[in-house]
């Protein structure tokens, strides 16, 4: 599929020129700094040295005082904590941070994580029960609740109070718990909205040992798990995000938690870790517990205190991803089959599958995987007791969660936001709501957002790709929403000759731009499509970003083609 290509707004020059001065910094680099708001001499500096001093106070945290409050008369009065968060990394990392340091210093505490299945997404009437029989006053939930009016309800009736930590934009009205700690509250004043759930559990934390005079080094020692959430979560990586990513990204290299220990024993040494390296090897198995079995071994693994311990459960982790990866593959397979079985595929502006036999760990990564390849809003279904329940994906300038609210008469229950969501309803609406979505999403779609964008931040020739342009790169990291890796465009280049397919349909070579130029190594996933143009030396336009390949031990620069376009 073609992509369309965008460049992005040039910078003001004369702040270009200003800054480059002022930092001693290339034009190119400096003016994707200014794209990106970081326009003085402060701010870069903020940006390049994060410090944790770059934090802010979390008492400015609507209801942190409170929540203080309310958490040191329940370790004066020797009464039951339950740490509760959802089945996902930010869940689970959330409940590990606050449960490991508060149990260090409290033995009256559990934590309890929902099951996917069974009680689903956030707070559960079942584990309110389950308070409630065990003898708990006070439940401290992550990454959840600021929407659970009926259940924080129906809790105060048993004499549970609730401190709610959530970072998802709450509703009109807001469940009455003891304290509710979320930076979205209209009337809330804390300075940074786009914290993770674990997050907000750090700052959790920071408030408590700042109250208690405990030292910063003791919240330290849980970045590495708030890292994890935010490379995981998709969070914004700026300000105090940017600050736990920096530091945790660290930790996890220097010195990282037991469990994360145990999980990267498998993997690729690094130099040092990245975003991605999160993204698609630490947050898959910490997700992969949830999805297939128990999120709690998830927890199990990250609040272990003996490295024998970990590496245990770390190996049971791993087989649970394992078999996540053997069904996402067994699944996308057939949802392929089925649109190419379906006649009337090519002109639908939406894909909804059903399938009652598939797994429902899995279906929003297969939604996923299908976004990819077809490009259009995308809904599968399998059947979990007795309903259709699904996962919603959506593709960039598509409000999703609209398109599935308009079909609300033929749902039983559906939450989510713009690019997400998930849904269930009766199995006899399957049919009515594979017409009206896609009825919706005929109606309202822009041709251009069935398209793949790829933003471009510069057009640059390649000989400015030395060493020293990579090193200071390198410091725009971490990378992620609101900080993405530098997408740069080349026009007029070739391969030199040793152009490959690898793997599964993917492209290595190797470009040049000039006769007697750098030659630079190259990998384009999933763009094997293009090798027969390429080896018959035709030249053609480049999209990619610059990053380091590890392989058997060494470190190369490499390019990461995003896309090409040929120029005849």
């Amino acid at each position: 599929m073609q992509k369309r290509w965008t460049a992005k707004a040039a910078p003001d020059r004369a702040l270009v020129e200003e800054l480059s001065s002022a930092i001693n910094l290339n034009k190119v680099l400096t003016g994707i700094l200014v794209q990106r708001g970081v326009d003085t001499f402060e701010k870069a500096k903020s940006f390049f040295r994060p410090q944790y001093t770059d934090l802010h106070d979390p008492f400015i945290m609507k209801g942190m005082k409170t929540a203080i409050e309310r958490i040191d008369m329940a370790l004066a009065q020797n009464q039951k904590i339950l740490v509760y968060g959802d089945y996902d990394v930010d869940g689970t990392t959330s409940v590990a941070t606050v449960y490991s340091f508060f149990s260090q210093r409290y033995n009256n505490l559990d934590y309890y994580i929902p099951d996917r299945y069974t009680e689903g997404y956030g707070i559960s009437f079942n584990a309110i029960d389950w308070a409630s029989n065990n003898g708990f006053s006070l439940i401290i939930a992550l990454d959840c609740g600021i929407k659970a009016i009926d259940k924080i309800e129906y809790a105060n009736k048993k004499n549970i109070d609730f401190i709610i930590c959530d970072h998802h934009l709450p509703g009109d009205t807001v469940p009455e718990a003891v304290a509710i700690l979320n930076p979205k509250q209209k009337d809330c004043p804390y300075p940074f909205k786009e914290l993770s759930g674990c997050g907000i559990g750090f700052k959790l934390i920071q408030a408590y040992a700042m109250s208690h005079d405990i030292p910063f080094k003791e919240v330290e020692n849980f970045a590495d798990l708030s890292a994890v959430s935010v490379a995981s979560d998709l969070v914004p990586i700026l300000d105090e995000n940017r600050v736990l990513a920096h530091y945790g990204l660290k930790k996890l290299k220097d010195n990282p938690n037991n469990g994360l220990k145990a999980l990267l024993q498998t993997y690729a040494p690094r130099q040092e870790y990245t975003v991605n390296d999160v993204v698609f090897f630490i947050g898959p198995r910490i997700n992969a517990a949830g999805r297939i079995a128990d999120a709690k071994d998830s927890v199990r693994l990250m609040i272990s205190s003996e490295q024998s311990k970990a590496l245990e459960i770390a190996e049971l982790v791993n087989h649970h991803n394992n078999e996540r990866r053997l069904f996402d593959a067994n699944i996308t397979e057939h949802a392929f089959d089925m649109i190419l079985k379906d006649e009337s595929f090519e002109a639908k502006k939406a894909t909804v599958l059903f399938h009652n036999e598939w797994h429902k760990g899995v279906i929003g990564i297969v939604a996923s995987r299908l976004i990819e390849k077809y490009y259009r809003p995308t809904v599968i279904l399998t059947e979990s007791n007795g309903l259709a329940t699904g996962s919603a994906r959506s593709v960039d300038g598509f409000d999703l969660y609209s398109a599935i609210e308009e079909c609300s008469d033929l749902l039983e229950q559906y939450g989510g936001h713009t690019h997400a969501a998930g849904l269930t309803m009766r199995l006899e609406n399957v049919v009515k709501f594979t017409e009206k979505f896609e009825r919706i999403v005929a109606n309202n779609i822009n041709e251009r957002s069935l398209v793949p964008e790829i933003e471009y931040d510069v057009e640059i020739p390649l000989r400015i790709i030395t060493p020293k342009f990579f090193s200071v790169l390198k410091q725009f990291a971490p990378f992620g929403p609101g900080n993405l890796n530098p997408v740069f465009m080349s026009k007029n280049v070739w391969d030199v000759g040793d152009a490959t397919i690898v793997g599964s349909n993917h492209l290595k070579l190797s470009i040049t731009q000039e006769e007697g130029g750098r030659i630079f190594k190259a990998i384009g996933f999933g763009l094997g499509e293009h090798y027969h143009k390429i080896v018959q030396g035709i030249s053609f336009d480049v999209c990619f970003t610059i990053e380091e390949n590890y392989f058997n031990g060494h470190v190369n620069l490499q390019m990461n083609i995003k896309d090409v376009l040929f120029r005849s």
